[in-house]
């Protein structure tokens, strides 16, 4: 399979280039290469897939999927026989933030909630169907979707078994792109700057302090909708970064039930080496800044002045809808933080 989809690219790649010689053209280069790609191109031949019945507790699915080292899992219901939805680390922090009372009140919800009465309880009257893609699918189709659906993980099935075959992200589709960048024509674009492009989060930049408690962090993440919070001092200057990747160490320490320590005690418990803040500046190329996201493999870098000041984010979606669905245009209305 991987052969098949090796050879299938270097065609395409072909192609592409020979499109591409017209310069008026170039900067669709990229959304050519997503349209004629699949889902499929992007499946491994190998892969860890942790899937949850819905029957399953909740804490011990939060466990699974620390001891696994995944970030999501399909929900599979068996009595519907389907796949319903997706289990995630955003899961974990909304039932700690609804039901967290102190440190000495255990989080009975969390303890004794099984995964389809969390379900019940958080979705109430919005239940939504699984967004998910068909591995015939055009990448294009996938990143839309992540984009429109506000999601960071689309579940790729297969229509004629139901089964799931993997969940494409950000960053695999950016790094596939990645690998046969420097094949494609360069649009004018990549050399402009984030400033020129108008490509981030630059208004009311959700960030905590050193002395946060996670309590209020959570908090954070769930009203705002973000994914990570730069740690600033009192001058604004980052020096840490707490994702909500990070809060799945309370599940990995067994330490949730106390949310009262602080954001920077916590980064304490770190499960993976930290090399620092990722960070980037206005002034520089959309090209420099995907070759640091992709060589990093993070979900984001924050946005400094030349004293390392917050000014903004840029994620992995921004990017995405800037080289695919908007040619390099103004995304300064659809990001994310």
């Amino acid at each position: 399979m991987a052969m098949e989809s090796a050879i299938a690219v270097l065609e395409d790649m072909e192609k592409l280039s020979s499109i591409g010689d017209v310069s008026d053209s170039n900067y669709e280069v990229y959304t050519r290469f997503m349209k004629s790609h699949r889902c499929y191109d992007l499946v491994p031949t190998s892969s860890k897939l942790v899937v949850f019945d819905t029957s399953l507790q909740v804490k011990k699915a939060f466990f699974a999927l620390v001891s696994n080292g995944v970030r999501a899992a399909p929900l599979w219901d068996s009595k519907t026989q389907g796949f319903v939805g997706m289990l995630t680390i955003t899961d974990f922090i909304n039932i700690l933030h609804q039901y967290y009372k102190s440190p000495l009140v255990q989080i009975y919800e969390l303890e004794e909630h099984k995964i389809e009465t969390w379900r019940e309880v958080y979705l109430q009257d919005s239940f939504k169907p699984l967004v998910s893609i068909s591995p015939n699918a055009s990448l294009y189709d996938a990143v839309s979707s992540l984009i429109k659906n506000k999601i960071h993980r689309l579940p790729v099935i297969d229509p004629s078994t139901g089964n799931t075959l993997y969940i494409l992200t950000h960053k695999r589709i950016l790094k596939f792109l990645k690998l046969f960048i420097s094949e494609m024509p360069k649009p004018d674009f990549m050399s402009k700057t984030l400033e020129e492009l108008n490509i981030g989060t630059y208004h009311n930049i959700a960030v905590v302090n050193k002395n946060t408690p996670i309590y209020v962090a959570l908090g954070i993440f769930v009203e705002k909708r973000v994914s990570a919070l730069p740690v600033v001092d009192e001058s604004g200057r980052v020096g840490d970064i707490y994702s909500k990747f990070d809060v799945i160490n309370l599940a990995a320490e067994k330490t949730y039930n106390n949310l009262d320590i602080t954001v920077t005690k916590a980064l304490l418990h770190r499960s993976q080496y930290f090399e620092g803040v990722l960070k980037c500046y206005k002034h520089e190329t959309l090209e420099t800044i995907i070759n640091r996201l992709v060589e990093a493999e993070v979900h984001r870098l924050v946005v400094v002045d030349d004293n390392d000041v917050v000014k903004g984010i840029v994620s992995l979606s921004d990017i995405l809808q800037a080289l695919v669905l908007t040619g390099g245009g103004d995304l300064s209305s659809e990001s994310e933080q």
